[in-house]
């Protein structure tokens, strides 16, 4: 698995920001079409909300990669 560390310059960033943010998808859109298909893991749980806002702490689990919050 590979670790990521993500660090905030704001109160928080979305979910399908993140992924794009970190070259993991290609768009948005993409992004959009891999949380509403259940491919990604918030917290441990499968997360269906393409806009989840993720704080400091949160752990992000898509394909090979870890991602932490910080």
């Amino acid at each position: 698995m590979i670790q990521h560390q993500f660090d905030l310059t704001g109160d928080y960033v979305e979910l399908n920001k993140l992924l794009k943010l970190l070259g993991l998808c290609e768009t948005g859109g993409h992004a959009n079409i891999e949380i509403e298909q259940g491919k990604v893991r918030y917290n441990n749980q499968i997360e269906f909300r393409k806009r989840k806002k993720l704080f400091k702490g949160d752990i992000i689990n898509y394909k090979n990669y870890q991602i932490t919050i910080n």
